[in-house]
């Protein structure tokens, strides 16, 4: 879907400036080759689709490095800083993997885990998949982040579960009930998302078929939609579909909110940046107190700030395998994210293709509901080592550094032009924190080595504080600016007060709380092992 962003009046054109074609090109989150002409204002009085938070700051280039060098700079700093296991073959990896996540086995969070249950490394990809889609961008030049094409709405608005909605994609929906279609995985009983004749999930957004957690997530949201359509309707609400969306929504925003960021972020600058006030006479609101840091002119926008260097943070949380179910996998048996060795068919978890039982997920061991011992398995901490299973994505052609999502970031911060993780603290008033010599002051390596370099237990729990001061902002002011989230349409609606939730019931797993479990509960995917 095309971001709802207004384009400015005449008097705002003085500066446009037409941009030349721009190679679509596959990234970590876009898939699929295309072009496009992209026509975009260059003005100061103008934000775009994608934009800056920070344009008064210069972009940050490795001192000394000419252009000419750049991949070959990028290249080393992700496999010499970067790489958990540096110089490890994808086969012999999958042989190291029983023991790279062994703290799972016994339940002691290692030196490399963190308490974020390891669903929450997925809730992310799948928000950010609700909230940016940059087909177009292209990591062999420098890009204008106001001449991109947002593909979808800067909002938390589920748009990448209801699509276009019912007319314009009526193969997502069951047209005479309000449901969405639900697929079911061959040969047992339980639920997939639904396909076409070659496996590819038929859902608003392609890249929520990414892997079996991410697909499951979606499916989840499915589930949910039709378990509150089914309660709207025995309610004897007008139009069932229409307020199963909005619970749904607001629920999620909820979730997204006061559990998802609540967990990866700094608790003062979380408090800070979106507060409910009370003006005289009884009044209440939400205000922005980051609006320093994330502000707009008429619609939100996307910074690059954000979706090119800070939220990619739960890269470093992503493990290279998991433990997936029982009985159909088992316990103690972890699958591969990606089998990287390139065989036709991997026994792993990535998607675009039918799910498996096996690879069904069984959410007492990725969310905190009840699971036994070792559960729920954790996320990888939050700082400049990414797991191996990132290093050989085959996602490009043998060989091309592409392949290596910490030079694919890397490079691409440079060619959005990012400002130094150092001169953006300075700007928000922080005090910079010390790189060595071979560090570079890329934006994104920046934030996760704040994260990783907070002081004693905390190093690597969460974001620290330029992390946690952007992702905070940006996710603030985006609910801030969206005229039908619960922040604005009812300021003190809570889950517990709307009629199609159950309190007590929908968060069992969260008394008083509302979180990611409460979504899982709702669509009644399967919980505990006996639940297969």
């Amino acid at each position: 879907m095309l971001a709802r962003s207004a384009w400015p009046g005449a008097g705002e054109n003085a500066n446009v400036r037409p941009l030349n074609r721009i190679d679509f090109r596959r990234s970590i989150l876009a898939h699929g080759s295309k072009s496009i002409d992209v026509l975009a204002p260059h003005s100061q009085f103008y934000q775009g689709r994608f934009g800056r938070i920070a344009p008064d700051l210069p972009a940050w280039t490795p001192p000394g490095v000419p252009e000419s060098g750049i991949d070959a700079f990028f290249l080393d700093v992700a496999n010499t800083l970067m790489t958990e296991v540096p110089g490890a073959d994808p086969a012999d990896l999958l042989t190291m993997t029983p023991e790279l996540e062994a703290e799972f086995q016994t339940g002691v969070v290692s030196d490399t885990a963190t308490g974020i249950p390891a669903g929450y490394t997925y809730f992310g990809q799948f928000v950010d998949h609700d909230i940016t889609f940059d087909t177009a961008s292209s990591l062999q030049r420098k890009s204008d982040p106001e001449g991109i094409l947002n593909f979808r709405t800067p909002r938390l608005d589920l748009d990448n579960v209801y699509g276009r909605g019912r007319s314009d994609q009526p193969y997502m929906y069951d047209g005479s009930t309000g449901k969405m279609l639900i697929g079911q995985i061959a040969g047992s009983t339980l639920s997939d998302l639904p396909r076409n004749a070659q496996g590819r999930a038929l859902i608003g957004d392609m890249r929520n078929d990414e892997n079996s957690m991410v697909s499951q997530l979606q499916l989840a949201m499915l589930r949910a939609h039709n378990t509150l359509v089914d309660r709207a309707t025995a309610a004897g609400m007008d139009d069932p579909f229409e307020a199963a969306r909005t619970t749904l929504r607001w629920l999620y925003q909820w979730v997204v909110w006061h559990d998802f960021v609540h967990r990866i972020a700094n608790d003062e600058i979380h408090g800070a940046a979106l507060s409910l006030e009370t003006m005289p006479g009884g009044r209440k609101f939400w205000d922005l107190g980051l609006s320093d840091v994330y502000s707009w002119r008429n619609d939100p926008y996307m910074p690059v700030e954000f979706s090119v260097a800070a939220y990619r943070f739960g890269h470093s949380m992503v493990r290279n395998a998991y433990q997936t179910n029982f009985p159909h996998r088992g316990f103690g048996v972890f699958a591969p994210i990606f089998d990287n060795t390139g065989g036709g068919d991997p026994d792993d978890l990535r998607g675009f293709r039918p799910m498996k039982a096996e690879n069904s997920i069984q959410w007492d061991w990725f969310l905190p509901m009840g699971g036994p011992g070792p559960f729920p398995q954790r996320a990888r901490k939050i700082d400049t080592k990414l797991a191996n299973a990132l290093v050989n994505l085959h996602e490009d052609a043998a060989g091309s550094p592409m392949n290596i999502l910490a030079f694919r970031n890397l490079k691409r911060g440079w060619s959005f032009g990012l400002p130094s993780g150092t001169d953006l603290a300075q700007k928000f008033g922080l005090t910079p924190i010390a790189l060595g010599a071979d560090e570079p002051d890329s934006l994104w390596y920046y934030i996760l080595k704040e994260a990783g370099s907070l002081p004693g237990a905390n190093g690597g729990q969460m974001l620290g504080r330029l992390g946690s001061t952007i992702v905070c902002g940006v996710f603030a002011g985006l609910l801030k600016g969206d005229p039908n989230s619960w922040v604005n349409i009812r300021p003190t609606w809570t889950p517990a007060d709307d009629p199609l939730l159950q309190d007590g019931t929908d968060n069992a797993d969260s008394p008083g709380k509302w979180e990611l479990s409460s979504i899982i509960r709702l669509s009644g995917l399967p919980v505990a092992g006996g639940d297969f």
